[in-house]
């Protein structure tokens, strides 16, 4: 069976390195699966995507990245994420909570940014 030498890098550590099957992550052009013996490829991670890895005697791996490149030479695969993270290790409290300061941000942008063109408006007539 042919087999890939993958492995999930991220800034701050080394997730996880091996042999796998398959290797599939979401990037800026839509979703891609690498196999062995697939076409050299640099391809942008998108942010808040996903990847996956199917170790050759292992669970599935599923992280999630935010940013970097995928990197395709040979039957090698690097994956270097700005961020990344195993799904595991989610906090879904936290990340909940972040998703409402997220909105409460894009509401205050929305705000300042009305407010801008309403002060602009003025200074125009």
């Amino acid at each position: 069976m042919a087999e890939l030498t993958a492995q999930l890098v991220s800034v701050d550590r080394l997730l996880w390195k091996g042999q796998a099957k398959i290797v599939t992550a979401q990037t800026t052009e839509g979703e891609i699966g690498i196999l062995p013996g697939h076409e050299p490829l640099l391809g942008q991670l998108k942010d808040n995507g996903v990847v996956t890895i199917q170790p050759v005697d292992d669970e599935r791996i599923v992280a999630a990245v935010q940013g970097g490149f995928l990197s395709v030479q040979g039957d090698k695969v690097t994956i270097l994420a700005d961020y990344a993270i195993f799904a595991g290790e989610v906090d879904s409290a936290a990340a909940e909570s972040g998703l409402h300061d997220e909105d409460e941000l894009t509401k205050a942008r929305s705000e300042a940014e009305l407010a801008a063109v309403r002060r602009a408006s003025n200074i125009n007539r």
